[in-house]
This record gives structure tokens, sequence and C-alpha cells, in this order.
């Protein structure tokens, strides 16, 4: 299985650390995010909606980052990270929904005023993040009553869906996740950081990868 990705940006990261946790072995293709190199004809041959990351296995090539997760666990076999139970693997699907379609739009928005422009010479506009806040603090919300009654989201040990919700905040500190009123999600994040499949994939403040591949 081969990842093209770069180790920096939230959807590969989410990818490569899911596939750490599956157990799944890759070779890594560092497609460089800051230089657009997902734009390039011969990416975008591969992944026709130039975003990253995507997977080439054999002939079969997907983007979407949670679909790459699926695909692996499934092809692994590892019912701990996805279980085949109807009813879990149904919650799962939903929190991989709402990770994508809400959760990494709103945290996405602090990642670019608090990280990429400060480290682009840009200047954080506070009227974003102040408009954002509502927004945030709702889903945020959802997230933390999910997480007063679990461990982790759909049950006592991690799946992709914690992977897959852990990744746009993984800068969490140096993007200033509004997380202050939130303490179950705070919890939860802090337990995902001391996973090895996370430390292994950590990014730092500038945007610094440890080794992943």
């Amino acid at each position: 299985m081969e990842i093209l990705a770069d180790p920096i940006t939230v959807n590969c990261r989410k990818v490569l650390a899911g596939l750490k946790m599956i157990g799944t072995d890759y070779t890594l293709t560092k497609i460089d995010y800051f230089q657009a190199e997902q734009t390039s004809a011969d990416y975008v041959a591969i992944n026709p909606m130039a975003t990253l990351p995507a997977m080439r296995d054999g002939d079969l090539m997907l983007n979407e980052s949670n679909s790459i997760l699926q695909y692996a666990a499934d092809k692994a076999g590892n019912g701990a990270a996805y279980p085949t139970d109807l009813a879990t693997r149904a919650d799962i699907n939903r929190w991989l929904l709402w990770e994508c379609g809400s959760w990494f739009p709103t945290c996405y928005v602090y990642l670019v005023e608090n990280c990429v422009k400060p480290l682009l010479g840009d200047q954080t506009d506070p009227a974003v993040l102040e408009g954002e806040a509502a927004n945030f603090n709702k889903l945020a919300g959802i997230l933390d009553n999910r997480l007063a009654g679990s461990q982790y989201l759909c049950g006592d040990a991690p799946t992709i869906a914690d992977v897959a919700v852990a990744a746009p905040m993984h800068l969490h500190v140096w993007s200033k996740l509004p997380l202050q009123a939130h303490g179950n999600v705070l919890r939860w994040i802090g337990e995902i950081e001391q996973q090895p499949w996370w430390k292994a994939t950590h990014i730092g403040e500038g945007f610094v990868a440890s080794e992943v591949a």
C-alpha cells in the first residue's frame, strides 16, 4: 500500500496515524502541500480532486482520508479498529461523517488563523475567530457530551472514529482551540496523545513532522 501524502496536514496525519493503529504496512510518497505538488498532473491522475492524501494499492486508487481508513481496517481484518458489529460500525461511520462535514471545517478556521497565517507572515483575523466561536463550541459540546459516557468515542478502546475526530485537533494548543469549557474533550485528546500511533506521527509547532514512514 502506497500513501501519497504530506505528513504535516490534518488528513494526512489522520491516515498515517490510523494505519499505524490498524497495523498496516505502507510506503510513504511525500507530496509537498506548501509547494502545491498535489496539483501536479502526475498527482491529479491519481486523485482528480487534487487533495491530500491518496492511496494506491494495486489497481485501486482512493482519496478521502476516512475512506482510506475504512478500507485499510477491513483489508487488515482489524475488528478492534473498525468493529464489524452492525450498530457499532454505524456509530463509527456516523462520527467519520460528522468529522469531515462539521468538525474539520470549524477546527480548520483556528488552524488557518492561528497557525498557517503566522507561519506565512500573515496576520490572524480576530473577527474570523469570533465569528466561528459559537459554531465551534456547539460542536465541541456535542463531542463533550458523547465523551461524558465513554472513554473513547465508540466504547472503551480507540477506533478509527477517534483517529478521525482527533486529527483536526492535532495542533490544538498551537491553533488555540477554545476547549476550556469542554473537559471531557480535553481528557480524551490527552489520552489520544499518549497512544503510540499518535506519538509516532507527531507534528510540532511550525509544522515539523516526526519520521512516519
